[in-house]
């Protein structure tokens, strides 16, 4: 997750001491020794909505090995001890599982940041108040296009409608709630639009999600947008970042080249920002899957990221947190701390590696049947790494 605001603005939120604090790029477990990693938990793959980029593969069905109602505390509990700061709870839908107000509040209680990725159809006004009450970190709600191409992309009909009205009713309620926009081709035009609704709703945060080919997203391949349609859309995301300032928190996911592509731009348009951007960028030091970010799917297995379930390190309901996260003998897991003498194509001679850590794998591993194979997401030319053709 890279902030635009924070490299072109210096704006100072919630995640940005996780990101860009001095430690964060130490090639060991958690953002610095000390802290566990930032654990994103798909609690359950029931689904009210049909998305075609899913990489859940979720449905409106129940399943029964999900982790219990004590089976999900004990989890928690072991977040806790292993010093997490931060847990997402993600589906699914994740306000379709049983209990999950009880989750979100048994978290808070343990102090540990909690934050809800959601569709939205299901954010009425008594469930925003709840979620308020319990002290909700954030509320990020997919919208991946304007009216009927959110239908569309949704695979239901009234799902912009209903996302929207839940966003307004997380506002109602002062619970701080933003945008999640997987750009594809069916909606990198909309943008504009995004933008637009954002100024009108008073929306303080968007996260840009690049593709990632997994689950029914694998069959995406052929939507994603070209390498110059992606320069065009972060020339767009840098210029209202630029616009909006610190008001509006603006965020790119799942493309580490985005760092390097606004540190560029800052040299092209900016350079009193560059020097500062490079600064942060480098202590970030990139993607951190199986480093600073952890994922557990709905029931309990344990991967470097939300993408990655090909790659499986334990379950929490045979061993804790802690001991799998610690576990160097996984030859992914261990792979991915110590990535670099790994990474193949591009990103081996990469002269960004400090800054990118070799973006994102499982893209790789989709392509090129390779998990260290280079990104084929990656969209800067050879002279801007700086490699020979």
């Amino acid at each position: 997750m890279i902030s635009i605001t924070k490299l072109l603005c210096n704006s100072d939120n919630y995640g940005d001491s996780l990101r860009y604090v001095e430690g964060a790029a130490i090639e060991k477990y958690g953002v610095r020794p000390g802290r566990g990693p930032v654990v994103a938990w798909n609690c359950t793959k029931t689904c009210n909505l049909k998305c075609k980029h899913c990489y859940a593969s979720s449905d409106n069905k129940r399943y029964d090995d999900e982790l219990t109602l004590d089976e999900s505390k004990k989890f928690i509990d072991d977040l806790k001890d292993f010093n997490v700061p931060a847990l997402l709870f993600s589906g699914g839908e994740p306000l379709m599982k049983e209990n999950i107000l009880e989750l979100l509040d048994y978290a808070s209680q343990r102090k540990i940041r909690s934050t809800i990725s959601t569709n939205g159809t299901l954010l009425d006004k008594d469930v925003c108040k709840s979620l308020k009450k319990i002290n909700l970190g954030y509320v990020g709600v997919s919208l991946d296009g304007i009216g009927s191409n959110q239908d569309a992309f949704r695979g239901v009909n009234g799902a912009f409608d209903s996302a929207l009205r839940g966003i307004r009713n997380c506002i109602e309620v002062n619970q701080k709630v933003g945008l999640r926009f997987t750009i594809n081709k069916n909606n990198y035009k909309e943008l504009e639009d995004i933008f637009k609704l954002i100024k009108e709703e008073k929306i303080p945060r968007v996260c840009f999600y690049h593709l990632v080919y997994s689950g029914r997203g694998s069959k995406m391949v052929d939507e994603d947008i070209t390498k110059e349609e992606t320069r065009q859309a972060l020339d767009l995301i840098i210029s209202k970042a630029i616009e909006f300032g610190p008001s509006v928190e603006i965020l790119t996911v799942d493309n580490h080249t985005d760092a390097v592509y606004t540190y560029l731009k800052s040299l092209e348009k900016f350079k009193d920002k560059s020097d500062n951007i490079l600064k942060l960028l480098k202590t970030n030091g990139g993607n951190r899957s199986g480093m600073a970010f952890a994922n557990v799917d709905f029931f309990g297995n344990v991967h470097p990221d939300q993408f990655t379930w090909q790659h499986t390190f334990g379950n929490v309901k045979e061993e804790k947190f802690g001991s799998i996260w610690r576990n160097s003998e996984n030859e992914i897991l261990n792979g991915l701390r110590n990535r670099k003498e790994l990474l193949k194509g591009r990103c081996s001679s990469c002269k960004w590696l400090n800054v990118c850590n070799g973006n994102f794998r499982t893209r790789a591993e989709a392509v090129h049947n390779d998990f260290w194979a280079e990104d084929p997401a990656c969209y800067l030319t050879d002279d801007e790494i700086n490699i020979m053709k």
